[in-house]
């Protein structure tokens, strides 16, 4: 049985695209559209999860993220 897990991700316009990012993990991913983007993410993840050791996996986790935003005082 799959377990479900949760992850952040954060889609930001680049160019003519999206460009997706799991901070958790710190992977990244592409897409023509946000749905894209958000899609190829999840795909990017499923298969690091199938592929990568233990190890790595453990290596590369980041059980924190806090995704907040900041008033800057510029000029």
């Amino acid at each position: 049985m799959n377990r479900i897990f949760q992850f952040t991700a954060v889609i930001e316009r680049e160019g003519d695209g999206y460009v997706s990012f799991c901070p958790e993990l710190d992977i990244a991913s592409q897409g023509n559209t946000v749905e894209e983007a958000s899609e190829n993410l999840k795909e990017a993840i499923e298969l690091f999860y199938e592929h990568a050791s233990e190890e790595e996996i453990k290596t590369r986790q980041h059980h924190e993220i806090f995704v907040t935003q900041l008033a800057v005082s510029v000029g």
